[in-house]
C-alpha cells in the first residue's frame, strides 16, 4: 500500500516567481498605476509594495502565475493594503455582508452590484488560501457562502419582481422568499460546502403547490420553469462586470421532458418510481439554499427513505463503479500520468476519492445515520471510526483529498476558468509548478504521481471482484443461440422473458428488419444495445416497454439515421422510451415520421410553449432562404409538423395544458394559412394578373374558429372574395372574378393538403360553404350573405357562429366580422331553433354516438354536445345579449353565467367539461386512438390521460389515477346531458312531425 506519510503534501506553498520577463512586466504595470493614485496612504503603500514581506512575495508569484489575480489586485490596490493589514476573516465577513446589503429593486444594478462582489470575494478568498491563512474547509466554505448569498439574493428579487407583477401572493415582501414555496436545492460541491474556486453550482428548482400562491395566467409549473430560467441567467450571464457562477441543472429529476422546474409532488414520484443510484449519491450532498429554505428541508426529509435504505444490496456498487468506468473509457484516461492529467475525473483523481465515500454511505448510511453526512472528509472520518475503513486508508485518502483540492484551485486560479487538467509538459508545466509553490516540475510531478497511485490503489480494492454493469456486462448476441451469461445478464435488468428479448435482438443484429439490413446499420446497433436495455429499465414493465421499441424499430425503413442519431445524443433513448411507454402507438407513427426525431433535438423543444409572435419569427426565419414554392411548402411543412408534435407530446407529458397547446396549433394553422396565401396569390398573379379593387379572406369554422384545433383537426374553411362586378384580371391570361378567385382558393387548397416527403401540412374541408361540394370553392360576400340570410338551414348559422376571419385583407375581414354578428345575432323563433339543434344532434348521435364515455366527441355530455349547447345559447340569446357573440365556445360559456342564462356553478361546470375532454381527445389523436377502450389500454396510456387531466384543470379536481378520472369524466358528461336536455329537451310534438 502507498504511503503518504512522508510527504508534507498539505504544508501551505505560497506561490513562486517562474518568470522574469513576466514578472518584469507586472511590476513596470504596478508601478505605473501605483503613481495615478490620489490617495497619499494608499499610494505610498502601492508604491512600495513590492518591499512589502508579505505583499511582495505574493505579488511576485502571482504576477508571472496568476494573470487574473494580478489584474484583480492591480485594480483594486486598496483590497491588497487592506489584506496585509486585517486578518483575512474580517476581510471576509465585511465582503460577505456587502451581499445582504445590495438593494433588490432595479435588476441591472443589483447584477452589477453581485459581480462587483463576487471579484472582490474572489481574490480575498484567494489570497488566504494562497497565503496558507485558510486551510481547504475555510476556503471552500467561503466560496459556498457567498454561492449561497448570491443565489438567495437574486432568489429573492425575482419573488420580489413576480409579487409586483401580481403573479404571486408573499407572507412578507422584505423576506419574499420565506414561505414562498420556490425551492432552491443545491447539490453536489455546492450542497456539501466544497465548491472550487472556479465551481459551477448545481441547482435544483423545485415547487410545492400547496405553499405556493401563484395567481398570474399560467400555471405553477411554468412560473417555477421561468423562475429557474431566469434565477441562472442571474448569475451566469456575462455583463461588463463579468459573471457571478456558471449554474448547472442537469441533476434535476429527469421526468420525461426535463422540465427546468417542477412541483415536490412531481419529484418524489420521479425518485420513488424511477430513481437512480447515481442520483441517490447526487442527493447525500443536497441542501436548500434559496427560496422557501423551510419547505426545501421538507422535501429533503421526505426523500431520506430513498437515499438511506435500510436493506440495499450491494449491487448498487457496482452500478456506481459502472458509472466510474464509462467516465474513464469516455474521457480515455485509462491511463494514470500527470501531465495533461484530469484531477478530477482521471484515475486516481477526485472523483474516485468521493466515488469511494458516496458508495460505501449508500450501502450503510441506511443502518448508520453517523455516515450520512455530506462532506468528503468528515465521512472519511467517520467511516474510520466506524471501522468500515482503516485508519490509515482514510488519513491517505484525506491528505490525497486535501492535496488534489489544492492544486485544483491554482489551476482555477491562474485564469478563473473551470478546469482540473494538468497543463501538458513543457513550459506551461514549469509556471504551473512555481505557481504551486514548487521549486520545479519534477518534485510536483513526484507528489501528485504519488497522490493518483494511492488513490487508484484504494479505489481498486475497493471495486475488486466486482462486476461491472456498465459496458462490461455479457451481452452476446451472435450465432443462433443465447449465451446463460447473457441471459442472466437480461434477467439481473428485470426481463421477465429474457430468451425472447435475446431472440428479437439476435433478429435485429441479424439483419431480419430493415432497419438493420446495412453493415453500417448493425456496426452502430451493437454499440447501442447495452444503452437500449438499460434505457427501457425505467420503465414499470420493462418486457412491455422492449415490446414497443421493437415495434418501433422494425417499422423504421433504415436504421443509420436513427442509431446515428441516438449516438450523438443518447438522451434520445430516454425519451424515446418514456413516450411509449405513456403512448404504446406512437412507437408505430414514429416509425414512418422519423424526421419529427430532430424536432425532439432542438434545444426549446420542452421549454414553455412558444407564444405566436415568437412561432412568427421563427417561420420566418425558416422560410428566408426558400428558393420557390416547393422550397416553402417543405420548410412549412416541416416546421409545422414538428411544433404540433411538440405540442401533443407536451400534453402527453404533462409539461403543458391542452389549453396551451391548442392555442398554440390555432396559431400555427393561422399562420400556415397566411404564408399559403400569399403564396398562391403570387403564382396567381405571375399567370392572369391581379383584379384591381378586390379583396379575398379566408374564414375559419369549426374548431379553427373557436381556436381549439387538436392533433389532426381538420381545418374548416369558407372563401370570401370581393371585386368589382364586371372585373377581369390584369394579365394576359385575362379572369373574370368567380374564376379568378376560384382558382386562388384551389391553390391553396392544393399547397396544404399536397402529400409530399414531409406529409400534409392540414387537410382541409370546404363543404360548410353556401354551395357545399358543388360550384367554386370561393363566393362573393354578397353571394355569402345573401345566402346565409335567406337560405341557410339551422346547421349551417350553427357553423356559422364559430366563424371567425382568419387570414386575407383586412378591410374585407372587417365587413365579413360585422355580417356575421349580424347573421348570428338575427331574432329567431325559440321552439323551431330548439327543435332544429336537437333534430340534428339526435342525427349525429344515431350516426357516430355511443354510449361509452370515451366516445369523446359524440357520446352524451361530449364534445359535440357542448358545442351545440353554446351554439344554441348563442342563437336563441345573442340579439338581447350581444355579449354572447363569440366564436369560442368557452367565452360563449362564461358570458352566459355572468348573465344569468346559466348559473354561475353550471357556467363553469361546462368550461371545465369542454376542457377536459379537449384534453382527453389531444392525447388519444397523438396516440392514433379515436376511442378508448379502458379494459385493453396500456397502464402508461392510462398514467398520460391522468397527467393531461391533472395538468389542464388543476389539483382541484383530484384526478389521481384512471378510476378517479373515469369517475369525473362521466360525472362531467353527465352534467352536460342534464343542461342540454333542459335547453333543448326532446318534444314528443315536434319530434312526431319530423
Amino acid at each position: 500500500m502507498s504511503a503518504l506519510a512522508d510527504r508534507s503534501l498539505n504544508r501551505p506553498r505560497p506561490p513562486r516567481a517562474s518568470s522574469d520577463k513576466a514578472g518584469s512586466a507586472f511590476r513596470e504595470r504596478w508601478r505605473h498605476r501605483a503613481q495615478r493614485l490620489t490617495e497619499t496612504e494608499l499610494k505610498e503603500f502601492a508604491l512600495g509594495a513590492f518591499e512589502h514581506p508579505i505583499a511582495g512575495p505574493m505579488l511576485e508569484g502571482l504576477g508571472s502565475g496568476s494573470p487574473f489575480l494580478a489584474d484583480r489586485l492591480l485594480n483594486d490596490m486598496g483590497l491588497l493594503q487592506e489584506l496585509v493589514t486585517v486578518d483575512p476573516e474580517t476581510v471576509w465577513q465585511k465582503t460577505l455582508d456587502r451581499v445582504a446589503t445590495l438593494p433588490l429593486g432595479q435588476r441591472n444594478e443589483l447584477m452589477a452590484g453581485v459581480r462587483r462582489i463576487r471579484a472582490r470575494a474572489a481574490t480575498v478568498i484567494a489570497w488566504a488560501d494562497l497565503t496558507g491563512s485558510w486551510d481547504l474547509a475555510n476556503a471552500t466554505s467561503a466560496l459556498t457562502e457567498f454561492a449561497d448569498a448570491a443565489t438567495a439574493k437574486f432568489g429573492d428579487h425575482l419573488m420580489r419582481e413576480a409579487r409586483q407583477r401580481g403573479e404571486i401572493e408573499l407572507d412578507d415582501p422584505e423576506r419574499p422568499s420565506e414561505g414562498s414555496g420556490i425551492i432552491v436545492i443545491a447539490m453536489g460541491k455546492h450542497g456539501a460546502f466544497e465548491l472550487n474556486y472556479s465551481s459551477d453550482i448545481d441547482l435544483v428548482v423545485l415547487f410545492d403547490p400547496g405553499r405556493l400562491r401563484y395567481r398570474g395566467p399560467e400555471s405553477p409549473m411554468a412560473f417555477a420553469v421561468r423562475f429557474a430560467r431566469s434565477l441562472g441567467h442571474l448569475l451566469e450571464h456575462r455583463t461588463r462586470d463579468g459573471y457571478v457562477l456558471r449554474v448547472d441543472l442537469r441533476l434535476r429529476p429527469h421526468l420525461p421532458g426535463h422540465p427546468l422546474a417542477l412541483s415536490t409532488e412531481d419529484a418524489e414520484i420521479y425518485y420513488e418510481r424511477h430513481g437512480q443510484n447515481w442520483e441517490r449519491a447526487a442527493l447525500i450532498k443536497a441542501r436548500p439554499v434559496a427560496g422557501d429554505i423551510e419547505a426545501g428541508a421538507i422535501f429533503l426529509r421526505h426523500l431520506r427513505p430513498f437515499i438511506w435504505r435500510k436493506h440495499l444490496d450491494y449491487a448498487a456498487i457496482r452500478d456506481i463503479h459502472s458509472i466510474k468506468r464509462q467516465i474513464n473509457a469516455f474521457r480515455g484516461f485509462g491511463e494514470l500520468k500527470v501531465w495533461g492529467h484530469d484531477l478530477k475525473v482521471g484515475s486516481g483523481g477526485i472523483r474516485e476519492i468521493e466515488f469511494f465515500v458516496q458508495t460505501q454511505q449508500l450501502i450503510l448510511g441506511g443502518q448508520n445515520p453517523l455516515l450520512r453526512t455530506s462532506g468528503t472528509i468528515e465521512t472519511l472520518e467517520r467511516l474510520a471510526e466506524a471501522r468500515w475503513v482503516s485508519h490509515d486508508v482514510a488519513a491517505e485518502l484525506i491528505s490525497a483529498y486535501r492535496y488534489l483540492r489544492l492544486l485544483e484551485h491554482r489551476l482555477q486560479m491562474q485564469q478563473d476558468q473551470q478546469t482540473q487538467r494538468m497543463p501538458p509538459f513543457g513550459r506551461d508545466a514549469e509556471t504551473f509548478a512555481a505557481f504551486a509553490g514548487y521549486d520545479g516540475t519534477a518534485s510536483l510531478e513526484s507528489d501528485l504521481k504519488a497522490v493518483l497511485d494511492t488513490v487508484s490503489e484504494h479505489y481498486g480494492a475497493l471495486f475488486e471482484g466486482e462486476e461491472d454493469l456498465g459496458g462490461g456486462r455479457t451481452l452476446v448476441f451472435t450465432g443462433t443461440q443465447t449465451g446463460p451469461e447473457t441471459l442472466a445478464t437480461l434477467e439481473s435488468l428485470g426481463f421477465r422473458d429474457p430468451e425472447k428479448v435475446a431472440g428479437r435482438i439476435r433478429s435485429w443484429h441479424h439483419g431480419h428488419i430493415r432497419a438493420t439490413r446495412s453493415t453500417r446499420a448493425r456496426e452502430l446497433l451493437t454499440e447501442l444495445v447495452p444503452s437500449i436495455l438499460e434505457a427501457m429499465t425505467r420503465q414499470p414493465d420493462i418486457d412491455d416497454a422492449f415490446s414497443h421499441f421493437d415495434g418501433f424499430l422494425s417499422g423504421l425503413p433504415t436504421g443509420v439515421q436513427l442509431f446515428s442519431l441516438i449516438r450523438a445524443h443518447p438522451e434520445l433513448l430516454r425519451l424515446l422510451t418514456d413516450m411509449f411507454g405513456a403512448v404504446p402507438r406512437l412507437a408505430r407513427y414514429l416509425s414512418t415520421n422519423t424526421d419529427l426525431f430532430e424536432a425532439m433535438l432542438s434545444p426549446d423543444f420542452f421549454d414553455p410553449l412558444p407564444g405566436k409572435d415568437e412561432l412568427q419569427a421563427e417561420i420566418e426565419l425558416r422560410l428566408r432562404d426558400a428558393r420557390d414554392l416547393q422550397d416553402v411548402l417543405e420548410a412549412a411543412r416541416r416546421w409545422a409538423h414538428g411544433r404540433q408534435f411538440q405540442a401533443g407530446l407536451h400534453v402527453v407529458l404533462g409539461t403543458s395544458s391542452a389549453d396551451q397547446a391548442t392555442t398554440m396549433l390555432t396559431d400555427l394553422a393561422e399562420m400556415i394559412l397566411a404564408i399559403m396565401l400569399e403564396e398562391s396569390r403570387r403564382w396567381l398573379e405571375q399567370e392572369h394578373g391581379r383584379i384591381n379593387g378586390s379583396s379575398f379572406a379566408i374564414l375559419g369554422l369549426g374548431k379553427l374558429g373557436s381556436r381549439e384545433l387538436t392533433i389532426g383537426s381538420d381545418l374548416d374553411l369558407v372563401f370570401v372574395y370581393e371585386a368589382p362586378e364586371t372585373a377581369r384580371s390584369t394579365g394576359g391570361k385575362a379572369l373574370e372574378a368567380q374564376t379568378y378567385f376560384a382558382r386562388l382558393g384551389q391553390r391553396l387548397i392544393t399547397s396544404i393538403t399536397a402529400q409530399t416527403n414531409e406529409g400534409r401540412l392540414f387537410e382541409i374541408d370546404t363543404r360548410l360553404r353556401p354551395s357545399g361540394n358543388v360550384g367554386p370553392v370561393a363566393c362573393s360576400l354578397m353571394n355569402f350573405e345573401s345566402y346565409n340570410r335567406e337560405t341557410a338551414q339551422t346547421w349551417e348559422m350553427q357553423a356559422l357562429s364559430r366563424a371567425r376571419v382568419v387570414a386575407g385583407d383586412t378591410a374585407l375581414a372587417g365587413k365579413v366580422a360585422a355580417m356575421l354578428d349580424e347573421l348570428v345575432c338575427r331574432e329567431r323563433h325559440s321552439d323551431a331553433l330548439r327543435y332544429e339543434v336537437r333534430a340534428m344532434r339526435e342525427r349525429i348521435f344515431n350516426e357516430h354516438g355511443s354510449d361509452t364515455p370515451w366516445n369523446l366527441k359524440h357520446t352524451r355530455g361530449g364534445i359535440t354536445e357542448l358545442e351545440f349547447l353554446a351554439q344554441y345559447l348563442q342563437l336563441s340569446k345573442a340579439r338581447d345579449y350581444p355579449e354572447l357573440r363569440s366564436p369560442s365556445t368557452r367565452e360563449v360559456f362564461r358570458v352566459a353565467g355572468t348573465k344569468g342564462l346559466l348559473s354561475a356553478a353550471e357556467s363553469d361546470a361546462m368550461i371545465a367539461a369542454l376542457r377536459l375532454q379537449i384534453a382527453l381527445q389531444l392525447v388519444l389523436r397523438l396516440s392514433r386512438i379515436e376511442k378508448l377502450d379502458e379494459s385493453t389500454a396500456a397502464d402508461g396510456l392510462k398514467e398520460t390521460l391522468v397527467r393531461a387531466s391533472a395538468r389542464q384543470l388543476g389539483d382541484s379536481t383530484m384526478i389521481v389515477d384512471f378510476p378517479s378520472l373515469q369517475r369525473h369524466l362521466v360525472e362531467s358528461q353527465s352534467r352536460v346531458r342534464q343542461i342540454f336536455e333542459r335547453e333543448c329537451p326532446m318534444n314528443a310534438e315536434i319530434s312526431n312531425n319530423e
